[in-house]
């Protein structure tokens, strides 16, 4: 079921260009670590640079090499982001921002208030975890450059302790984010990330106490616990800044970047959101079909390791395309269908166009590029075959199917293959006269192998594995959706002599 003559999607065009992105924001990196190191010198630039020319070209050829590193390392992990510029630019402006903030925080207000687990946080939620631990490795070199090269404040120990911090608490925060859906568990994560934090100021102090002479011990031991609850006190205050900066910068790396994460999926998925609830309104048959399917979806890419929050919001808008006729479609209508009226041909025309119409009202909505490729990718090249049916008995001459088939393309993720199984599953199963598992079973195996036969999977990469687990997931889920109930006896109530009395009928 892989896609054997699938194209890639890297060619020199691409490598060229994500190597001229590299550069170009390679050269930014540069200039603002010039210009923090200027500011360091409280702004003598001339002065500064022939007097630590040879730090700065050191400088610039750890960055240089650094970033250089980072390139291959995405060349080789994720080439998907090297194609893509927008996204080339926010890995760097995450980078920017967080060596930034850590430089401001160290200088002006103290090296422990750094929010050094910010650039794993937002690496985590933007790019995923094995790239956030990369990413937080890189920014801790970095803040460690700035420190050894700028810092004439702070003793060496203090420089690698700062290396330290911001490596493990960036890891920390990594690991234990993986699943962050709620702004109280980032707040959590802030405190926790604390205590690694907390343990390096504690024995560093201690050390400078042990360090600290006979004769001067006496003296020293006061300063030195003073400072050792003054430095855990910033310790603290970094854990916290970490968790209040990602919740404050985020929303805007999500619309600067238009990156989806699990935060914007339950924004998008709300009630309130501005699309579903035009499809609410306008479409409620088509809304709660939505609703059943984004449930059936999530459960079914849970079950094969896919984006459950991702296969959820694409769902809930894969039919917003009906609102543009939405009478026309089934669940939407009462006992008169108005296809009665028209020719097979042009029913199957309106039926179609809702793919193409959710495409565009999605980008017109300026939603997610994902939600729209769903939209129009849900139904494939499939045959509409009712109304294909319907037009072999009103003629005796042959008929072209792709007259009656959708115009595609095909699925080109899993996730979108996924809604198709999904989406055809629960209409068919909320049909059934009879929903015990084994029709169901017999309805859903059916689809998956309809779908298989008119190679609707060719250009997406699920496998027979994944389909045998989804229709397992789809008839659990469908079964608990439409359960068997007992029928209701009918009972007629009422008042004497100040109680209840009932009565079958």
């Amino acid at each position: 079921m892989n896609a054997v003559n699938r194209k890639t999607e890297w060619n020199r065009g691409m490598a060229v260009g994500s190597v001229i992105c590299f550069l170009v924001n390679l050269v930014v990196l540069l200039l603002l670590l010039t210009g923090l190191l200027v500011v360091e010198k409280y702004g003598q630039f001339t002065a500064t640079f022939k007097d630590n020319s040879a730090n700065y070209a050191y400088i610039a050829f750890c960055v240089i090499l650094l970033i250089w590193i980072t390139y291959f390392y995405f060349f080789f992990e994720n080439r998907k982001l090297l194609a893509d510029a927008k996204r080339v630019t926010m890995v760097f402006v995450l980078v920017e921002m967080c060596v930034a903030l850590s430089w401001a925080f160290g200088r002006y207000v103290n090296i422990y208030a750094r929010p050094v687990a910010l650039a794993g946080l937002l690496a985590l939620t933007l790019v995923g975890r094995r790239d956030a631990i990369f990413l937080n490795v890189v920014c801790a070199f970095l803040i460690f450059i700035l420190d050894n090269f700028a810092s004439t404040a702070q003793t060496p120990v203090d420089v690698y302790s700062s290396l330290v911090i911001a490596f493990s608490a960036g890891m920390i925060a990594i690991f234990l984010g993986n699943k962050i859906k709620t702004r109280l568990q980032v707040v959590w994560i802030g405190i926790i990330i604390v205590i690694p934090m907390e343990i390096i100021i504690f024995l560093l102090e201690i050390c400078s106490l042990a360090a600290a002479g006979a004769t001067e011990a006496a003296i020293a031991t006061e300063t030195v616990f003073r400072s050792i609850l003054t430095n855990m006190g910033f310790g603290l205050l970094g854990g916290l800044l970490s968790a209040v900066f990602f919740l404050a910068i985020l929303p805007v790396f999500e619309s600067l970047f238009n990156c989806l994460t699990a935060f914007r999926l339950r924004e998008l998925t709300d009630t309130d959101a501005k699309l579903l609830r035009k499809l609410k309104e306008g479409a409620p048959g088509t809304y709660n079909h939505s609703a059943v399917v984004a449930q059936l979806a999530e459960a079914c890419a849970e079950s094969i390791g896919e984006d459950a929050d991702l296969a959820r919001a694409a769902a809930f808008y894969h039919d917003v395309g009906k609102l543009h006729q939405p009478e026309y479609f089934t669940e939407n209508q009462d006992e008169y269908n108005l296809h009665d009226e028209l020719t097979p041909e042009l029913s199957a025309d309106i039926i179609r166009s809702h793919t193409q119409d959710g495409f565009d009202l999605i980008r017109n909505h300026h939603l997610p590029q994902f939600f729209a490729d769903v939209a129009r990718e849900h139904h494939g090249t499939l045959p509409i075959r009712y109304f294909y049916a319907k037009a072999l008995k009103m003629t005796d001459g042959e008929l072209n199917i792709e007259d009656f088939s959708y115009t595609g393309p095909k699925p080109r993720s899993k996730i979108a293959a996924i809604i198709m199984i999904a989406d055809a599953s629960e209409a068919v199963s909320r049909a059934l006269t009879k929903r015990s598992p084994e029709e169901v079973e017999k309805a859903v195996s059916g689809i998956i192998e309809e779908r298989m036969d008119l190679e609707q999977f060719s250009d997406c990469d699920i496998t027979m594995k994944d389909l045998t687990v989804i229709r397992e997931t789809l008839v659990n889920t469908l079964s608990g959706v439409y359960h068997h109930r007992v029928k209701y006896p009918t009972i007629k109530y009422t008042r004497k002599g100040g109680k209840t009395m009932g009565e079958g009928e």
